[in-house]
């Protein structure tokens, strides 16, 4: 891993990270401005691309607590997708019979 980093450098990693800032920012305002709703799949998917790309981030200067926030957001996204997926799919039996 270490090998990867001094190949791109760390203004790589801390460009990946920015730009999963810019997806935060950009998710928050367009659920501001109902542009996505909260129950969409998209705003979890959305949302967990800005936390892998923050955790990537981190790799070039690590911060525990910033780390361990960034894990929780990728994981309560992923609960978010499964559960919006399931309601699909639900729906979509429960018109088949």
């Amino acid at each position: 891993m270490t090998s990867f980093i001094v190949f791109y450098g760390p203004t790589f990693f801390d460009a990946i990270g920015i730009a999963g800032f810019g997806l935060y920012v950009l998710n928050y305002t367009m659920l501001t401005f109902q542009r996505v709703k909260s129950e969409s799949i998209s705003y979890f998917v959305v949302n967990g691309a800005a936390a892998c790309m923050v955790l990537i981030g981190l790799t070039n200067a690590f911060n525990l607590a910033s780390a361990m926030i960034q894990i929780f957001f990728i994981c309560i996204s992923g609960v978010g997708i499964l559960i919006r997926l399931r309601e699909r799919h639900a729906a979509k039996s429960q018109l088949q019979y």
